[in-house]
């Protein structure tokens, strides 16, 4: 994959993450219902930011927990002959919570869709929401998300990557292309 373009650097991430902070704070009014629910990998750091956001501004620490959705893809036979089993860590009691999703990307909605039914085998949350950084469109699946840090229109052929500091050592929004279709 080529480099077509870099769509956010370290600063504008940042920002957007503090702002995705404040809308969750608006949106739920009371953020001590709130839990916040990473889905591996890229969508933690960026839940543990929106954690450390709302601690700076409401003074309140919101729970943050991963969610490993491999094994409810439904691609997973795509994705691998014998799928690599991750644990989430998900050690309180959903019922009744105001669960927020976070990830990196959305693209298909496959994963976000994935992420809610590990929700409800855990337990009946009184609402869940979706926070992404990115949303590059393409859906398949009618599932929208409540907060979006950018929205970055693209084509098939393109992929975007997000690099995250804990992750990758920096943090950076790309847009790669496949080289056959510059």
């Amino acid at each position: 994959m080529n480099l077509k373009a870099v769509i956010m650097d370290d600063v504008k991430i940042k920002r957007t993450i503090i702002r995705i902070s404040h809308e969750i704070i608006e949106k739920n009014k009371s953020v001590e219902n709130v839990v916040l629910l990473g889905i591996k990998r890229r969508g933690l750091p960026i839940a543990e930011r929106i954690a450390e956001n709302i601690k700076k501004f409401e003074g309140i620490d919101i729970p943050v927990c991963s969610l490993d959705i491999s094994l409810y893809r439904d691609d997973l036979s795509e994705l691998a002959d014998y799928p690599v089993v991750k644990d989430s860590k998900i050690n309180i009691d959903v019922k009744d919570k105001n669960i927020i999703l976070v990830d990196d990307v959305i693209y298909t909605g496959r994963t976000a869709r994935a992420a809610i039914e590990a929700v409800f085998d855990i337990g009946r949350p009184g609402k869940i929401q979706l926070a992404v950084l990115i949303d590059r469109g393409h859906r398949e699946i009618p599932i929208r998300p409540d907060y979006v840090g950018k929205n970055i229109p693209t084509s098939v052929r393109e992929a975007v990557l997000v690099e995250l500091n804990e992750i990758d050592g920096k943090d950076l929004v790309k847009i790669l292309v496949h080289p056959l279709y510059k």
